[in-house]
């Protein structure tokens, strides 16, 4: 089964018409992208969009086979002129299958959005799904879905990216099936930033006109299983490893950072933490990392934040504030901490996101206690880091990518 892009963006296209923003500026080129419309097989058109003919022509296809075109965005959209020989544009109901003289079988999927979403099974039995802009499937939790693994996947996955993980929490989406995001929009840069992003959640992103094989998955991204993530105060390196979570099911949020009963400001942070989190993330409270990282039985991956914290607790239970129990044994202690926890990152074998600041580049501290901490966090980022396929530095918001 072929599947040929005809567009890749937003309803609206990027750049969006008339609009300032700097991520349009930059959508010139091969970064412009078209209003997402997919051909399958020469014989089916998922969404009708301006240009849609012209789209085809431009990359050696013609839409003179189509026998018929689906809609799935929540509305028709705008009037489209429906070029000459081409079926008139129709909607499944949800639930319902629609069988093709090609061989082609279209299904509707509902979703927990408006809008209608598509699972289509090839005449060789391949299968893809194609979800509209803004939405997830529906009824997952409740295993109303086929555990049938769809080869390809489109989906709006920097607007929803809990649809690709309520596909992989029931098996339809797994490590060979080739993701791709659709509906592009100005939410992300276009080029290496939108790569990145996507690539941190095994999917990817094409330019308009690419034409993809059902089945051939060599261009699936790898997901690096450890990951760390540095950032000084407020630089969104937070944001960043939950956004590298966001797509993968049952995570479990690890917060070495306790209650801190009666500090307002720390609950204060704690509760934005936790807004921005997905509902179906778990939360435990603990700076006991070893032994989570060492569960042979956990599948689950595991945010970690953040290891500056955890230093601190160690500190406290080595007795390193006090000069003479840190020449006495405490700092020896510490480093074996260190090196445990930095073994246990190594071993691991869930996928692993830690969260860590990065003190070193800062204004030297005034107290010996303050020089001894910037030190030690500095050696642990380093043991840490030297565990991870990928490490990233996040600064203003912007991550760049130290190793992976």
């Amino acid at each position: 089964m072929e599947v040929t892009l005809l567009g890749t963006g937003a309803p609206a296209g990027l750049p969006r018409p008339d609009c300032p923003c700097a991520v349009c500026a930059m959508s010139l080129g091969p970064h412009a992208r078209a209003a997402t419309a997919l051909l399958v097989d020469g014989a089916l058109l998922l969404d009708l969009t301006p240009g849609a003919a012209f789209a085809a022509a431009r990359v050696g296809h013609s839409l003179g086979g189509v026998r018929q075109v689906l809609l799935s965005h929540p509305h028709d959209g705008p009037p489209v002129e429906v070029p000459a020989g081409l079926p008139q544009p129709g909607r499944v109901p949800d639930g319902r299958e629609l069988a093709l003289l090609t061989g082609h079988r279209v299904r509707a999927v509902a979703m927990d959005a408006p809008g209608t979403g598509y699972a289509v099974t090839g005449p060789d039995g391949q299968r893809l799904l194609y979800l509209p802009p803004g939405g997830a499937p529906a009824g997952l939790e409740e295993g109303a879905e086929p555990a049938e693994r769809y080869d390809l996947v489109f989906a709006d996955l920097v607007g929803r990216p809990d649809a690709l993980a309520k596909l992989r929490a029931v098996g339809a989406a797994g490590p060979t099936t080739d993701v791709v995001a659709v509906h592009l929009d100005h939410d992300v840069p276009p080029g290496a930033e939108l790569t990145r992003r996507l690539a941190a959640a095994g999917a990817r992103a094409v330019p308009d006109g690419t034409t993809l094989v059902a089945g051939v998955y060599e261009d699936v991204p790898d997901v690096p299983r450890r990951t760390l993530v540095l950032g000084g105060a407020r630089s969104g390196k937070s944001v960043e490893a939950e956004r590298r979570l966001e797509s993968f099911p049952d995570v479990l949020y690890v917060a070495t950072g306790g209650s801190r009963s009666g500090d307002t400001e720390w609950a204060a942070r704690v509760s934005a933490h936790r807004e921005r989190r997905p509902g179906s993330w778990r939360t435990a409270e603990t700076c006991d990392l070893v032994p989570l990282l060492a569960d042979e039985g956990a599948a689950a991956p595991v945010l970690i934040d953040c290891l500056s914290l955890w230093l601190t607790d160690a500190m406290d239970s080595v007795g390193a504030w006090d000069d003479a129990v840190w020449a006495d044994g405490g700092e020896r202690a510490l480093r074996a901490r260190v090196a445990e926890l930095a073994g246990a990152v190594r071993g691991a074998r869930r996928k692993v996101v830690l969260v860590s600041n990065e003190v070193g580049s800062g204004i030297v501290p005034a107290t010996a206690s303050g020089r001894r901490y910037r030190d030690e966090l500095g050696r642990l980022n380093a043991a840490v880091a030297g565990e991870c396929e990928e490490v990233v530095l996040v600064v203003a918001g912007q991550a760049v990518v130290l190793r992976g």
